[in-house]
């Protein structure tokens, strides 16, 4: 058991030694902890670590799914709705029956079902691995919100079609009809079972006497109630994280009603989240030898033809989906409401390479069992595994690394430029200020006149709107402005780490109780905070 233990531990100190490597290098880091797990891996006498697939849906998925819901935008998502569901759903079905129909013509013995269920397991792209990519790069917002709201559905739209294409493989039995009405009942009852999960979790954190801590231990519960309670009902598990986490995260702001915890939660998901991809993706790495030890019934050229085969269709079948897609999407737009933006040839083309599979296909992968009705093996089962984990190796590493010079080729410019999101976000400031003053002024004016403490706050709000106000008068004027506000930011920092230097000296000398350091050093870094965002 400490064997065991000691091996994890191990494994997840080498994960956050790459990732640190990896942003040393500018290199997204699932990319990087891929080829390590591979590199790893070759190395001798490596202890083997298999991933349980049923784990990785259980322990991985849903709190992936809720913090990826948790962080995207309503408004995006409605904005974008016609793109994100020709992707998440109309290119996960296409996807599926190219390869269905091709596999079947390249690999003796493929039946349909067979082909099907290799489609669906390939079809959903990683967002996980976009966005690390385009993380470091200046792309459009409207790029990163289609790709974040694709994955939030695309996931389950495969899944769906991985348990019926499954099910006919292994019972030799299939109906499209009831396939069809099946797909849109469990989708529908996942959703309505996520936003039942969510609201009874809203209640909870509304009206009961919650705190910090307890605040944080249910936002991490809430995500396994959905995916659980759905799945018990053969619905989507999926579906109902993606509709809960949409749900909880629109009344984040009658959930957590002080700052500490917001930032308490925000700070407990932060760190869950990148020692989960870090874990999932250097073990997809890992899996090779376990992958390798079933083509024994293969010769390795025959299943890399197939694999490299597979790896190209995919990639040219988003390609090809994305540019009659987009059209499509806009003219049904201009018919029924305002014309959504253009996204261009460029921007198609971005989304369009942007389709790096991952840790949810692999894990369909994996799950597929050894044996059949009648205790027959699993047809081409070996087969499947290996195609996928090629397909994600391929995807992975060739267009995500390509894909940084991509959108350096294209040249594609954001329609809202760094300038004016800093207006913007001056602009909000400026009106919060406003509605404090007006509030302050309309409901507590007598308590202004008696009370100290209350003046020097209507005088601290009124330099923090002349304050505000330079800061965007900076803003709109050119190079200048924006030097003016670097040195203002610099000297700021300059004080702060000053500040750290003195507690530490009244710690040191025992001046002051260490609790009461404790917040104000607290306090500076919140006030920190608010200068490394600008």
């Amino acid at each position: 058991m400490h064997y065991i233990l000691l091996q994890y531990l191990l494994l997840l100190f080498a994960v956050v030694m790459l990732i640190m490597l990896a942003q040393k290098l500018k290199i997204a880091y699932p990319i990087f902890l891929v080829v390590a797990g591979l590199l790893i891996s070759n190395i001798p006498h490596i202890p083997v670590i298999s991933i349980d697939p049923d784990l990785i849906f259980l322990i991985f998925l849903p709190p992936l799914l809720f913090e990826a819901a948790w962080y995207t935008s309503w408004n995006d998502l409605w904005k974008w709705r016609r793109p994100i569901g020709l992707l998440s759903v109309g290119l996960v079905i296409f996807t599926s029956g190219i390869i269905a129909f091709l596999s079947v013509r390249v690999i003796p013995g493929f039946t349909l079902p067979m082909g099907f269920l290799l489609g669906a397991i390939i079809s959903p792209p990683d967002a996980i691995a976009a966005t690390s990519v385009l993380k470091n790069i200046k792309v459009p917002k409207n790029i990163t919100a289609i790709l974040e709201g694709e994955s939030l559905i695309n996931d389950a739209s495969s899944l769906i079609i991985f348990r019926f294409a499954l099910a006919a493989v292994l019972t030799g039995q299939f109906s499209f009809h009831e396939a069809i009405s099946a797909f849109f009942i469990a989708t529908i009852m996942g959703i309505a079972v996520g936003l039942a999960v969510a609201y009874f979790m809203y209640f909870i954190h509304r009206h009961l006497p919650t705190t910090s801590n307890i605040d944080a231990v249910f936002t991490l519960l809430a995500p396994y109630f959905m995916y659980l309670a759905a799945e018990q009902f053969h619905f989507s598990g999926v579906m109902a994280v993606v509709s809960g986490g949409l749900f909880l995260s629109y009344r984040s702001h009658e959930i957590f009603l002080n700052g500490q915890t917001r930032l308490q939660v925000v700070s407990v998901w932060s760190t869950l989240i990148v020692i989960m991809n870090g874990l999932i993706f250097i073990m997809i790495g890992l899996e090779l030898p376990e992958i390798m030890k079933g083509m024994e019934r293969y010769s390795l050229p025959q299943a890399i033809r197939y694999s490299m085969l597979i790896s190209l269709v995919i990639i040219l079948v988003r390609l090809i989906w994305i540019y009659p897609a987009t059209f499509l999407s806009r003219w049904v737009s201009k018919r029924t409401d305002k014309a959504e933006p253009d996204l261009g040839w460029k921007g198609s083309l971005i989304i369009g390479w942007s389709g790096m599979r991952g840790v949810v296909s692999l894990a369909a992968a994996l799950s597929l069992p050894m044996l059949i009705r009648g205790g027959a093996f699993f047809p081409h089962r070996d087969l499947i595994i290996f195609i996928s984990f090629v397909v994600i190796l391929v995807t992975l590493v060739f267009q995500g690394l390509t894909l940084p010079f991509v959108i350096r080729w294209v040249k594609i410019r954001d329609t809202e430029p760094a300038e004016k999101e800093d207006q913007q976000q001056v602009d909000i400031q400026l009106r919060l200020i406003k509605a404090a003053s007006e509030k302050l002024h309309e409901k507590y004016a007598e308590e202004i006149n008696g009370n100290e403490l209350l003046r020097g706050y209507k005088t601290e709000l009124e330099h923090r709107m002349a304050y505000v106000s330079e800061h965007l008068r900076c803003t709109t004027c050119g190079v200048s402005g924006r030097q003016e506000i670097e040195q203002y930011n610099k000297v700021l920092k300059s004080i702060y780490q000053y500040q750290r230097k003195e507690l530490f000296r009244f710690k040191r000398e025992g001046i002051f109780n260490d609790e009461l350091i404790r917040k104000e050093e607290k306090q500076i870094d919140l006030n920190e905070a608010k200068v490394l965002e600008r």
